[in-house]
C-alpha cells in the first residue's frame, strides 16, 4: 500500500471551486501556472496519447475573446442575458486556460476514452489550482461549443474541441458550501 497522504486527502473531501465571477487579480504569472499545467498533464491517459493541449488566455487575449463572443452571439441571436454572461466570463477573468481535446487515431484508445481523459486534465488543473492557492472555476458555456466560434478565436483543427474554461485568479470571497450527493443513494455494493 503506498503511503497515506492525509493532507491531500483532507483538501479532496473540502475542495470548492470558487465562482468565477469572484476571481480578480491577481492571476499566477507564467512561472506559477506552469507546475499547475506539469499537474494537470500527470493525468490518467491510456495509451500516451496525450489528447489534449493547454491555450494559457492572457489579459489581451481575454479582451479579444470578450469581443468576438458578443459578434458571435449577435450573429446567432443568442439571448442578451446569456450572451452578457459568455463575454463577462472572458472580460471579467484575470487569467483563462482552454483545455483543448484532441481526438487522436488509434486502433486501441477509443475516442470515449480520449474525451474522459482531456475532462480529468480540466479537473486536476482546477485542483492544481485550488491547492496551490488560487481561486478557479471550470466553464463551458454554448460559445465553447459553437464550432465557428472555437475555430476563430482558438485556431482549433476539426479533432479538437474546447474541454473546458479553467479560469483562474485571486478569490474576493468564499462561497457557501453546496449540498453533495447522497453517497447511499448513487452507491452500490457487490460482493459477488
Amino acid at each position: 500500500m503506498l503511503t497515506p497522504n492525509p493532507q491531500a486527502m483532507d483538501f479532496l473531501l473540502s475542495r470548492r471551486s470558487r465562482p468565477a465571477k469572484t476571481l480578480t487579480g491577481p492571476a499566477p504569472d507564467r512561472e506559477a501556472l506552469l507546475p499547475l499545467l506539469t499537474a494537470a498533464a500527470r493525468t490518467p491517459d491510456h495509451g500516451k496519447l496525450e489528447p489534449w493541449r493547454f491555450i494559457v488566455l492572457e489579459r489581451g487575449a481575454l479582451d479579444r475573446m470578450a469581443g468576438a463572443v458578443t459578434a458571435r452571439a449577435a450573429a446567432l441571436g443568442v439571448d442578451e442575458d446569456q450572451a452578457a454572461k459568455a463575454r463577462a466570463a472572458f472580460a471579467d477573468s484575470p487569467l483563462c486556460v482552454a483545455v483543448i481535446e484532441v481526438q487522436k487515431d488509434s486502433p486501441k484508445i477509443p475516442p470515449l476514452e480520449q474525451t474522459y481523459s482531456a475532462g480529468a486534465v480540466c479537473l486536476a488543473l482546477l485542483n492544481a489550482a485550488l491547492a496551490s492557492g488560487w481561486g478557479a472555476n471550470w466553464l463551458t458555456g454554448w460559445a465553447s461549443h459553437d464550432r465557428a466560434f472555437v475555430e476563430e478565436t482558438l485556431g482549433l483543427a476539426e479533432n479538437e474541441r474546447v474541454a473546458g474554461f479553467i479560469h483562474i485568479g485571486t478569490e474576493t470571497s468564499a462561497p457557501p458550501e453546496r449540498p453533495r450527493p447522497d453517497l447511499e443513494a448513487i452507491t452500490t455494493w457487490m460482493d459477488a
